[in-house]
Parts: structure tokens; C-alpha cells; sequence
């Protein structure tokens, strides 16, 4: 429910990333909806102070929660009592997400974790999948993550993301890295199942090869009908937002 602490939010921070009328990204309510419509989940993670895989988009929890710091410092009970932005849900952890979801939705677990720092979340992950009967896979942009599953658990499916790398975002990365990850060259790093590529990196005429191999291609993330007219044919399926597909 929209409330004045919702409308002041808008106010401090611009508008919030979901439909005031609907839940907040990332929350047990927005999982709720997607299972109730059908689809499929696509929902973020990352690690509380104390090791536990909590559902949540920004290193910083100010943009959904008005709070300063980062969730890191953060431990998983003091997580789970913040309120998402504008309504009553609280940030989750990832096996209170998988609950919630059970076997309704395929569920894409994209594992925040910087470089250098491979190996304790991809751990937490996998011991909570372990108690989960429903289908997931987990993606991310860091090929050194997918190639930790790929050495110890490579049953698990896993799906590389990568983008065009020409953002600010993309500046702790160095300029050749840069390029190489555009390319699709940390493939053979990250030996994926499949690849999930931000529409400003398609076409790819490397993705597109791979993909006559038979590696699968996502797009991500459609906001209306008309982007993905554009690059269909180029892809398998999709990762959407703002509309009914």
C-alpha cells in the first residue's frame, strides 16, 4: 500500500523501481505476484555481515530502504526488519524467497559478489538449494563465480550475464577486461549453460555462434513489447519488467 512515507521517499530519491500499486522488487510479496501470474522469478543476492544469502538488489541499502550504509555491514536479523521502501515487506533471505516460491516458478538467483570475493556466497547458496525441490539456476556477471559452481557443484545450471561493459559502472574494470567481457571472451571462463545479455550488447555475432551450438540466449531487460520485437529472433527468452508478456 502507498502511504506518506512512500510519497516522501519519491521525493528524497526519485521514484522507486517497482509499481506504487504492487509490491517492491525483491520482496516476498513481488514473488507472490509473479507465481499468481505464471511466470518465472528472476530475484538478486548477496551476503549479510554474518554469512547469510539475503535477497537484494543495491550494495547500499539507501535506494530501497532510506537507510544509510551498505547491507554487508549488516547482519541477517537486523536485515530481515527493514522495510522495503513504501510498504510493509521486509528485505528476505534467500531461503525465506525459496519457501514463499516452492515449486510454482523457475527461479534465477543472480549472486552479487565483487571480484576477489568468490567463494563464501556461491557456498551459502548452494546449502540452501540443497533443502529446495523447485527449478533453479543461478547467473551473475562475474565469471569467476560461475566457474566456482562449474568446479563444485556443476549440476547446477548457470546462465552468464554480460552487457556492453561501456557504462560507469564498468569502470573498476580495466579497459582491455572491458572489451574481452563485451565479446563474450570470459565464456570460457564461466562455462555457462546459457547466457542472459542486456539488449544493448545484441546482436552479438559471438553470442550468436555460440548460440548454433546450441548455448541458449536470454535477453534482459525488456520494458515493453516493441524491445523485444527488435531482438527476438536473436534470443530463446526473456527477462522483462513493466508489462505483460
Amino acid at each position: 500500500m502507498r502511504d506518506r512515507f512512500g510519497e516522501a521517499w519519491e521525493r528524497l530519491f526519485g521514484p522507486p523501481m517497482w509499481s506504487p500499486e504492487g509490491p517492491p522488487e525483491n520482496s516476498l510479496g513481488a514473488f507472490q505476484a509473479a507465481c499468481a501470474a505464471g511466470y518465472g522469478i528472476e530475484l538478486d543476492v548477496q551476503m549479510s555481515a554474518d554469512g547469510e544469502a539475503m535477497v537484494f538488489h543495491d550494495a547500499t541499502l539507501k535506494r530501497m530502504t532510506g537507510r544509510e550504509g551498505r547491507l554487508a555491514d549488516h547482519g541477517s536479523a537486523d536485515l530481515r526488519q527493514i522495510r522495503l521502501a513504501g510498504s510493509d515487506e521486509t528485505i528476505p533471505t534467500l531461503a525465506e524467497a525459496l519457501t514463499e516460491i516452492g515449486r510454482r516458478a523457475m527461479v534465477h538467483i543472480e549472486i552479487k559478489i565483487p571480484y576477489g570475493e568468490v567463494g563464501p556466497l556461491e557456498r551459502r547458496v548452494h546449502e540452501t538449494l540443497i533443502d529446495h525441490n523447485g527449478p533453479t539456476c543461478v547467473i551473475g556477471f562475474n565469471p569467476y563465480s560461475h566457474a566456482w559452481f562449474a568446479d563444485h557443484h556443476p549440476k547446477i545450471l548457470r546462465g552468464l550475464n554480460s552487457y556492453s561493459y561501456k557504462g560507469p559502472d564498468a569502470r573498476h574494470l580495466a579497459p582491455d577486461v572491458r572489451k574481452r567481457y563485451a565479446e563474450l571472451g570470459h565464456a570460457s571462463i564461466a562455462k555457462p549453460h546459457f547466457l542472459a545479455l542486456s539488449l544493448d550488447m545484441l546482436p552479438s555475432q559471438k553470442a550468436a555462434t555460440l548460440r548454433k551450438g546450441g548455448m541458449a540466449v536470454i535477453a534482459w531487460t525488456v520494458r515493453d513489447p516493441a524491445q523485444w520485437d527488435a531482438v527476438r529472433e536473436e534470443c530463446d527468452n526473456l527477462i522483462f519488467e513493466g508489462f505483460a508478456a
